[in-house]
């Protein structure tokens, strides 16, 4: 009987410090559940410094680590797609290279889906970051579980253990607007949690700007939930009500009492006002336009520009064999 296999996939960008670093840790993590084979997925998102140098160094040493390098910077949301297709393990897990997410948490996963859960979400207890950077996700994860139209636990990254059942679903879906947290929650499967500490980075510095987020949270809220839709349909339904309630009384003041208001202010901050809300309408329609667009296009959402290691087709041609 074959030993399970679990596929690793580390993210990396512009990590040369952390990627040696990573891969260590990992192999040490390894070496406490012996009963399953792995393979560990590297994939680099068009790296300038010498993430991809050190990374080819490794696979050089080491058979059972897979290179992907992307031909210029897709996002980490789609780097880790890219690895999810090359997977052949029978469960998958995702570590960020800078380890702040760290693989010593994956046996507690494993023995969560040894029980048969078939989704391991970890839920970040504890995160040592900057106050803004808690601020900013912290008030990210309440919106989303509010205005999602499926259920997200609060505090829980992209880091979690998945069957292999749950991955094909994932990577079978053919939408380009990805959100692996919200694709891995509308799945549906059996799922735990497992709480544990978010460390901060032992080397480097982050590079995920507050922009990154926020187009990050844009593509939660928008790929997940039609609440923005519904608000500004329900605000400008009861701005005409307000507005038709208004005109009656301001004609009734006229017809009985002349025309004694000033009007010039009033009339100024509400165009203001609506003007802010039409423009604030049109940019949610067009978000969720510009969304339309990119699926019509149909554009690959990466582009690969070489593997080393490739595990996946080895397999294959041990199959057709």
């Amino acid at each position: 009987m074959r030993k399970k296999i679990l596929s690793i996939v580390v993210p990396t960008y512009n990590e040369e410090e952390n990627v040696e670093y990573a891969y260590r840790e990992i192999r040490k993590m390894l070496a406490a559940i012996p009963v399953y084979d792995y393979e560990i997925i590297f994939v680099d998102n068009y790296s300038s410094d010498r993430s991809r140098e050190i990374i080819k160094k490794i696979t050089r040493k080491d058979n059972k680590v897979t290179a992907i390098f992307l031909s210029r910077n897709f996002t980490s949301e789609y780097s880790s797609h890219a690895a999810m297709k090359q997977a052949i393990g029978d469960i998958l897990t995702i570590v960020d290279c800078d380890l702040q997410d760290h693989p010593s948490v994956i046996p507690k996963f494993i023995k969560q889906w040894e029980k048969g859960n078939l989704i391991v979400v970890g839920i970040r207890n504890i995160i040592n970051d900057t106050f803004l950077m808690k601020t900013v996700r912290k008030t990210f994860y309440i919106i989303l579980k509010k205005l999602a139209n499926i259920d997200m636990p609060l505090n829980a990254g992209t880091f979690c253990l998945i069957d292999r059942k749950v991955l094909d679903v994932i990577i079978a879906l053919p939408e380009r607007n990805r959100f692996f947290r919200g694709l891995r929650a509308w799945t549906g499967f059996k799922t735990a949690y497992i709480e544990y500490e978010r460390r901060k980075r032992k080397f480097g510095k982050t590079k995920n700007s507050l922009l990154d987020y926020i187009r990050d949270a844009q593509r939660g809220i928008l790929g997940f939930s039609f609440v923005p839709l519904d608000i500004m349909t329900t605000f400008g339904f009861i701005s005409v009500i307000i507005s038709f309630l208004f005109l009656l009384g301001y004609l009734f003041i006229v017809i009985f009492f002349g025309n004694p208001l000033r009007a010039q202010i009033p009339l100024m901050l509400a165009i203001v006002f609506f003007g802010g809300i039409q423009m604030l309408s049109i940019s949610i329609v067009g978000k969720y336009i510009q969304i339309i667009f990119e699926e019509v296009k149909g554009r690959p959402p990466y582009v690969i520009e070489n593997i080393l290691n490739d595990h996946r087709t080895k397999k294959l041609i041990k199959i057709y064999k």
